[in-house]
């Protein structure tokens, strides 16, 4: 498959540091729990940020004899070295307030040292401290690299956190917990190579020193330390240490660090007798020592843990996409001028070429010619007499990476002859853009005079069953015998959900064979009207999808029950209390519209259900019209009595049947010419139609209202978007 620089980049990147990036990740997962277990220890004072460096000196020196030195940790810890009253030497933490001592300074762990060594240089010194830092850098690049392709996938910074689609598990995660730590992962990696060039002495080194004029220092006036002004400013919060005089002779004097600077004061009279600005190397060598260790943070240590366990799913989550993407790869029995049939995939995943290869092998299997390619790949085809594609849509309605060119290549790219074709788009109905990239690819093909042999035939989430029906529909209209097994894809049912079934009318009693059926989720989901239920009759990952209608909180279902009907022949085996598994796929774009002046529904047999429960949605009483097609009155009293509700709580305002058994073969699309002036009065106010049915319906529809638009000389295509489906 064609592969994006960046994703290329991302995936050799990954390959090729895989073993350095896994040991730092390990140890740095181990290592971020060290400033966890020492904040945990009991010598942490509050309101560091309260206490003045002159509080804390006045009350050590009231307290002992001799200081030798306070310090300032990255716990927030206070260390100082004293001589008690007994000349003996006292090191460790202290309360700042009380001089207290409060235990010593624990030996460092053993273990944690030897992690910290493996995780720095890996035990081989300095070389080993270049392969960790240029291993820093190359996970910096994977992760730009990545951000970069979540970006393309998201079309844009705005969209960078909008909600994915979970139609893989290592790849929703790999997409969604990257995002989440893409700014810890920087900021480890930045970190880790800034520390890593810092020991090989990259940076400029710092020459500025304090320079006191010796001769000038002054004994008097003498204040107290609590009066130092230098001292007064300078909060615990701040400091990092200081020193204290050695003696006391007048040239002795305090050495105070800060974060930032540093100077001295004199020790009789407080005067600051040299100030020096922290270098910026040093400032940035602290912070990312902070930022690389968590060191005196819990919460930003347990980030780091959390960011470093993500890194390790990113391997396994990465290597599992990578092979799948392998196991599809493109392979060839027939030359591209030999094959008379030519299959081309659009796929950012490798997905789509799953159901291109098992329809290859079948083509071959019966005796044909076939020629498999990328969209990007496409060139002249010598005998070539049908092109199937088989895309994907990518983001909002663009192309997947590799069919990125294939539109330009259509436009350039002259054939012998002209051939017949048929376009299958494989989507997710979750997303507002559902397979439009296959009717672009369509409508193109179309434009260069090839003959189109099906309509655009759309499938989502990868439903076999839907495949296998379009490759029914193909065979017949190709005049070729063939059946793809199911044992040719390996596509598992996900997040399946236990349903009873509150109610069941008998098939038998409807002329049209056609049952209602209610169900109620064992568990309380999201879900409305227009959105599907898929089911698996044979407990395998063969789904069949069914429009629901919600009415009073009930998922409810419309059926026509088939003499070999898998999925109309499970349901219909189905009594009342009975239970089955399911899961609701859902159907953005066939949600009843929010924000809309009129609402025109078309339906034909089971396509009302959905429309029912749209109508006792239709709260706020938007104006809505239903054309809606069945046989006969006996077919539309299974209906009637939600209908008349609907009718007369004023959620539905018009209803207009087409009875083709009884007004003389009258279908819904012939109301719609019927009524031509307020279908186009509709469309000029942007008023939104919603189809839902047969595909023979709605390709009736489409052809009505171009006809319409055409009566009134404006283009249809300006009006397109207005118009919803869930046909099939």
């Amino acid at each position: 498959m064609t592969i994006s620089i960046w994703r290329y980049s991302h995936l050799t990147l990954a390959i090729s540091s895989f073993v350095f990036i896994l040991l730092a990740s390990v140890t740095g997962i181990i290592l971020a729990f060290e400033p966890i277990l020492e904040q945990s220890q009991p010598y942490k004072m509050a309101d560091l940020e309260e206490v003045s460096l002159g509080e804390t000196v006045t009350v050590f020196k009231d307290a002992y004899p001799e200081v030798i030195e306070l310090e300032v940790d990255a716990n927030e810890f206070v260390l100082a070295s004293v001589i008690t009253e007994e000349g003996e030497s006292l090191s460790g933490y202290f309360n700042p307030k009380t001089a207290v001592f409060l235990g010593e300074k624990p030996e460092p762990s053993k273990f944690f040292q030897f992690v910290t060594n493996l995780h720095r240089s890996l035990f081989l010194k300095s070389t080993g401290r270049f392969l960790v830092g240029f291993c820093s850098f190359i996970l910096f690049l994977i992760s730009i690299s990545g951000a970069v392709l979540v970006l393309q996938r998201q079309r844009g910074f705005k969209k960078f956190f909008a909600k994915i689609v979970n139609e893989n598990f290592s790849q929703y995660w790999h997409v969604v917990l990257g995002r989440w730590s893409l700014i810890p992962i920087i900021i480890i990696t930045v970190t880790g190579v800034y520390l890593s060039l810092e020991k090989f002495n990259v940076f400029p080194e710092d020459k500025t020193s304090h320079n006191v004029d010796y001769e000038s220092i002054a004994a008097m006036p003498i204040l107290a330390e609590n009066d130092f002004p230098a001292f007064q400013g300078v909060k615990l919060s701040e400091l990092s240490s200081v020193e204290f005089p050695f003696s006391d002779v007048v040239e002795d004097y305090y050495t105070v660090k800060l974060e930032d600077r540093a100077f001295l004061v004199n020790q009789f009279t407080g005067e600051i007798l040299s100030e020096v600005q922290s270098p910026f190397t040093a400032i940035l060598s602290n912070l990312s020592i902070q930022l690389h260790t968590g060191k005196g943070s819990i919460v930003w240590s347990l980030i780091l843990a959390v960011a470093t366990i993500n890194i390790l799913f990113f391997i396994y989550s990465g290597f599992v996409m990578t092979f799948k993407r392998r196991q599809a790869r493109i392979k060839n029995k027939f030359t591209r001028n030999s094959s008379t049939y030519v299959i081309l995939v659009g796929s950012e995943n490798g997905s789509t070429l799953v159901f291109a290869n098992a329809l290859k092998e079948q083509l071959i299997a019966s005796g044909h010619s076939v020629f498999l390619s990328e969209l990007n790949k496409y060139a002249t085809y010598k005998n070539v007499e049908h092109v199937i594609v088989m895309t994907s849509t990518y983001g909002e309605g663009e192309a997947p990476v590799n069919a990125n060119n294939f539109l330009k290549l259509l436009s350039t790219t002259s054939q012998q002859k002209n051939y017949s074709f048929s376009v299958v788009g494989f989507g997710s109905l979750a997303y507002p853009e559902f397979c439009k990239f296959a009717f672009d690819v369509d409508a193109s093909l179309q434009q260069q005079g090839n003959h189109q042999l099906l309509p655009v035939f759309t499938i989502n989430d990868k439903s076999f069953s839907s495949f296998e029906q379009w490759v029914s529909l193909w065979s017949n209209a190709a005049g070729v015998t063939i059946a793809v097994p199911s044992s040719s894809l390996d596509v598992k049912p996900k997040q399946l959900k236990e349903f009873k079934v509150v109610s069941i009318t008998a098939a038998k009693d409807n002329p049209d064979d056609t049952f209602k059926l209610a169900l109620k989720p064992h568990k309380r989901l999201q879900y409305t009207s227009g959105d599907l239920l898929a089911i698996y009759p044979k407990g395998d990952y063969q789904e069949r999808l069914y429009s629901i209608g919600k009415l009073q909180d009930t998922i409810h279902l419309s059926v026509k029950l088939h003499e070999h009907g898998l999925g109309s022949g499970f349901l219909n085996a189905l009594r009342k209390d009975d239970s089955l598994y399911a899961r609701i796929i859902e159907n953005k774009n066939f949600h009843f519209p929010k924000k809309s002046d009129r609402v025109v529904m078309i339906s034909n047999g089971t396509g009302i259900l959905p429309f029912l429960g749209m109508l006792d949605q239709n709260t706020k009483n938007i104006p809505t019209y239903l054309y809606c097609g069945l046989r006969n009155q006996q077919s539309f009293a299974l209906y009637e009595n939600e209908l008349n509700a609907s009718l007369s709580n004023g959620h539905l305002t018009k209803l207009h049947l087409a009875l083709s058994q009884e007004q003389g073969k009258v279908y819904v699309q012939d109301l719609l010419m019927r009524d031509a002036d307020f279908i186009f009065e509709t469309l000029s106010l942007g008023g939104i139609f919603m189809a839902c049915g047969s595909l023979k319906m709605y390709q009736g529809v489409l052809e009505g209202l171009k006809t319409i638009c055409k009566m009134n000389k404006v283009d249809f295509e300006s009006f397109k978007h207005l118009v919803r489906s869930d046909c099939y």
